[in-house]
């Protein structure tokens, strides 16, 4: 099988614990979820950290949003569907014509759903497939469970020098990676780069920034905790937009004639658009990273004037999971102090959930560590 998507299960195996989504505000742990049977060209992965994104917190306050309700067109899963899509972990089984991998190597899982037979998909744009999803929220298992069957497609190895809890950190440096290399950066010696948010995107954009090379980071966020994250990850400036002209600021830090070169919206709110599309220089471009849930209001006249290009990226391909191995292999970036917090299964909601949504600025990912909760 080339792309995730249904995956066969063998009822007459002892059943296995897993969390499951099923709907707003619902997460229940599970013991008698059926085990997955590893096929011609899959891989079964056992995993070991699994990262609670913002979209797990969107699904569980108000979704389902990415979830399906109805059978999903790829994996022909709806919800309940297990849960987890940024996990590492280990090999327990090989299928048949398999190649590169043996049992007990450290993995990480690029979780991907796509058709492959779609426009975008026909285009090498399978990240952005009309059909496409993410196994641990269109179905085909997911990270919160104690096996997850994936095509080899979809595993890559973790360098021997990377720790597993940092695998589980390879697919949100994945977004970023994405958005880097979607942008004109490696055209460019010097360029000069504003990063709007500091959430785990942000912070990951500004780690995978200056990996390539750039000399000027700043960062604009309002919460203190996380203007300490951006520090400590390298930015150059922090602009406090609550209290400062994030335009002017940024032009000034740019020499004062010009803004930045490349705006990197992660925060995802209607003044963030604005502000990036009023703050980039002429000739300059913004990046949307950011996933918004409800219309906003949009002025293409903002760039209009400065003739500047403004680029939406979505998720991830596997060139950019191997360009964020490659630089935790060389050591370009440490992200191992993203991870604030780790936690078993069973304590999700109350212990990984709650503080996410109650005091998001403390953290930035919590990670649950599967083989403890066993």
């Amino acid at each position: 099988m080339a792309v995730p998507g249904q995956i066969a299960s063998d009822s007459s195996a002892k059943p296995m614990r897993a969390a499951r989504f099923y709907g707003k505000e619902d997460i229940q742990i599970k013991d008698d979820i059926s085990r997955p049977v590893c096929g011609e060209g899959q891989v079964k992965v056992e995993p070991a950290f699994v990262g609670i994104c913002g979209t797990d917190l969107h699904e569980y306050l108000g979704g389902p949003n990415f979830s399906p309700t109805e059978p999903h067109p790829v994996t022909k899963e709806k919800i309940p569907i297990t849960i987890g899509h940024e996990f590492s972990g280990t090999v327990k089984e090989i299928g048949k014509n398999v190649s590169g991998f043996k049992i007990g190597d450290q993995v990480v899982v690029q979780p991907t759903v796509y058709c492959a037979s779609c426009g975008a998909c026909k285009v090498g744009a399978e990240n952005a497939c009309a059909a496409g999803g993410f196994v641990g929220l269109s179905g085909a298992g997911g990270g919160m469970s104690e096996e997850v069957v994936m095509p080899q497609i979809s595993v890559l190895p973790l360098p021997s020098n990377v720790n597993l809890d940092v695998g589980a950190l390879v697919e949100p440096l994945a977004v970023a990676w994405h958005a880097v290399d979607a942008s004109p950066i490696a055209d460019m010696k010097e360029p000069k780069c504003l990063v709007m948010g500091g959430g785990p995107i942000g912070l990951a954009v500004i780690q995978v920034l200056l990996a390539r090379g750039t000399k000027v980071v700043i960062c604009s966020e309002v919460a203190k905790k996380r203007q300490d994250f951006a520090k400590d990850f390298g930015a150059h400036y922090i602009v406090d937009p609550s209290s400062e002209d994030v335009v002017q600021r940024s032009l000034d830090i740019c020499g004062g004639v010009n803004g930045p070169d490349i705006v990197f919206d992660c925060a995802g709110v209607p003044a963030s658009v604005k502000a990036s599309c009023t703050a980039v220089r002429s000739r300059g471009t913004v990046i949307n990273v950011a996933i918004f849930e409800k219309e906003i209001p949009f002025n293409p006249m903002w760039l209009t004037f400065r003739e500047a290009t403004y680029k939406s990226v979505l998720g991830y391909q596997r060139k950019d999971y191997e360009g964020v191995l490659d630089a935790l292999s060389k050591g370009t970036i440490k992200p191992a102090g993203m991870i604030t917090g780790k936690i078993k299964m069973q304590d999700l909601v109350k212990e990984g959930y709650m503080p996410l949504i109650n005091e998001k600025d403390k953290h930035v990912k919590i990670l649950v560590d599967i083989q403890a909760s066993m």
